[in-house]
């Protein structure tokens, strides 16, 4: 697995650090794809930058790309001392299926210190989550899913087939999904860190993230929620569109006031 690193030219001391999950819907995209923006993210928000490659289905479904994140998490943690991070201030940070991604490490992480040995209980705590327009329900059957079939950038029929790779044909949409695949499944939502979750106005998947945010604020997490209006899935592409530009600058201002605090 290869991870992308980026750190503020001539920064000095120890710096928080972003583990960043890139978009796809589990089926394709890479660290490419966005390494100018995680660039400016670094300089802007004054960070390390780590961006993970995670396995893609359907060559690799369930549970690869998290198990591969979950050891990227692990390894950002083993190295912080040579990559010149504090390890207590770690935001978990995606779009679309990397928000997707980054829901399920939060749950993952938070059960590993609950339940596991010794050494995942030593892991950190991901001090915040940051979810734009996330992947999270594989049931595809919230309003908005059912109506925004031909939507710009993904549409109904799209979660579907990314679903069904994702999770093995037949499988999404059954009791059987487990919530470390699809979040929007989680009874528990309890002792997970704050969050922020972007949402789009004309994007199949508005319902879900909305729903998520409720449920997280419903069991008492720190949570703030911005729908913006006008938009598609990832238009934040479109980046001279006044409400891109104001997306991308909130997103530089969440995450600094997360990981910079006094």
């Amino acid at each position: 697995m290869r991870v992308r690193v980026y750190r503020p030219r001539d920064a000095d001391g120890l710096l928080p650090a972003v583990l960043h999950l890139h978009s796809g819907g589990y089926v394709m995209g890479s660290t490419d794809a966005a390494h100018a923006r995680n660039q400016r993210l670094s300089c802007e928000v004054g960070a390390v930058v780590v961006a993970v490659d995670y396995r893609l289905a359907p060559e690799h479904p369930y549970p690869a790309a998290l198990d591969d994140v979950v050891a990227a998490f692990t390894w950002l943690v083993a190295e912080s001392k040579s990559l010149r991070v504090d390890p207590s201030r770690i935001a978990l940070h995606g779009r679309s299926a990397g928000g997707g991604l980054a829901a399920a490490l939060a749950l993952k992480l938070r059960d590993m210190r609950r339940g596991g040995n010794a050494q995942a209980r030593r892991l950190p705590e991901p001090c915040f989550q940051y979810l734009a327009a996330p992947q999270l329900d594989d049931r595809t059957s919230t309003p908005r899913m059912r109506r925004f079939v031909d939507t710009p950038m993904w549409s109904r029929g799209a979660a579907e087939a990314s679903w069904a790779h994702y999770l093995g044909a037949g499988m999404p949409g059954t009791v059987h999904v487990p919530a470390y695949a699809a979040p929007a499944r989680a009874t528990d939502l309890s002792g997970l860190p704050p969050a922020y979750i972007a949402v789009m106005e004309f994007d199949p998947m508005r319902d879900e993230a909305l729903n998520y945010a409720r449920a997280l604020a419903e069991a008492g997490i720190s949570l703030e929620a911005h729908l913006f209006p006008g938009t598609f899935h990832c238009s934040a592409v479109l980046v001279d569109a006044a409400v891109s530009r104001r997306e991308l600058d909130e997103e530089r201002a969440v995450l600094h006031a997360a990981l910079h605090i006094a």
